[in-house]
C-alpha cells in the first residue's frame, strides 16, 4: 500500500530551485532513506510532504490525503521530526509530551499509557521532568521522536534522527526503527551511509533538487566506480561512499 507519494514536486525560492521535479513513492514497510549533499533540497522535500510549506508546483501525499488541500487528514497519519528538535524551551520534557498527545487528540487514558510505553521504548525516564532546555542534543533529539510517534502514525519523516546521538544511542535508534518498520512507511533523511545499509531498503539520491537515484542500497553499491587502489590507501572510503560521490557529483554535474 503507498502511504507517501510526491509528483513532480517543484519549489522555487525566487530564482533559486530548491527542488526540481522529485518523484516517487513509499510503500508501507519500507524505509527510505533520502540522500544528498547539503542543500540538495531534501529538508525542503520533507517539509512539502509534512504539509509546511508549499510547493510551487506537484503534489505531496500522505495515506493518500494531499497535504496541501487535505492537510488535517494528511497530518493525522503523519509524524514528521525536522531539523532540530523544536519544543517549547521552558516546558520540561514530560509536560510537552503530554502537551503533544493533548493536541493529537489522545484521552488522558490513552495518553499515559502511550507515553509510558514511548519513555521506556526511546529512554526518556532519566529527563522526563527535566526542562528542554536543559537537554543535551542527543535527548533534545530523542524527544523529537518520542513526539513524532505519540499518536502511532502511519508515516514517518525523520529529519536526521540520529544526529546528536553517541554511538550507542545510533544502535538503539536504528533498532528502534527497525522495530516500526513493519507497520509504517519511513523516510529518513541522513548524512550517514552506513545507516542506508544498516536500515534501508531503498535509497533515494537527489542533488540540485533533482532526483538521481531511486534504488536498493545493492543497487546503488553496483553503480560505485571501480575502486583506485592509490586513492583507497590515501583516503578510506567505502563502496557506498563512493557511489554516492559518483552519483551526486559525476551524474548530477552531466
Amino acid at each position: 500500500m503507498v502511504l507517501v507519494e510526491t509528483r513532480a514536486l517543484v519549489k522555487r525560492f525566487g530564482a533559486f530551485t530548491a527542488v526540481d521535479g522529485v518523484t516517487f513513492k513509499v510503500n508501507r514497510g519500507e524505509v527510505v532513506g533520502f540522500l544528498g549533499p547539503n542543500g540538495a533540497g531534501k529538508s525542503t522535500t520533507m517539509k512539502i510532504i509534512a504539509g509546511f510549506l508549499e510547493p510551487t508546483s506537484g503534489e505531496a501525499f500522505v495515506a493518500g490525503h494531499d497535504s496541501q488541500t487535505d492537510p488535517v487528514a494528511a497530518r493525522r497519519r503523519l509524524g514528521y521530526l525536522p531539523e532540530g528538535a523544536p519544543a517549547y524551551p521552558d516546558m520540561t520534557v514530560g509536560a510537552f509530551l503530554e502537551f503533544v498527545a493533548a493536541m493529537r487528540g489522545l484521552s488522558r487514558a490513552d495518553a499515559r499509557n502511550r507515553l509510558a510505553e514511548l519513555v521506556e521504548r526511546v529512554d526518556l525516564a532519566e529527563v522526563w521532568n527535566r526542562r528542554f532546555e536543559a537537554l543535551s542534543k542527543g535527548f533534545k533529539r530523542r524527544v523529537g521522536i518520542a513526539q513524532a510517534l505519540v499518536h502511532d502514525p502511519d508515516v514517518l519523516i525523520l529529519d536526521e534522527p540520529t544526529d546528536g546521538l553517541d554511538p550507542n544511542q545510533k544502535h538503539e535508534m536504528r533498532e528502534l526503527i527497525r522495530t516500526l518498520a513493519p507497520n509504517k512507511a519511513i523516510v529518513v533523511s541522513t548524512h550517514i551511509l552506513e545507516e542506508v545499509e544498516a536500515i534501508c531498503t531503498r535509497a533515494i539520491v537527489i542533488a540540485r533538487g533533482k532526483l538521481l537515484a531511486d534504488a536498493t542500497p545493492a543497487e546503488l553499491l553496483a553503480r560505485a566506480p571501480e575502486p583506485d587502489p592509490e586513492r583507497q590507501r590515501l583516503v578510506r572510503t567505502t563502496r557506498l561512499e563512493d557511489a554516492f560521490r559518483h552519483i551526486t557529483l559525476e551524474t548530477a554535474g552531466s
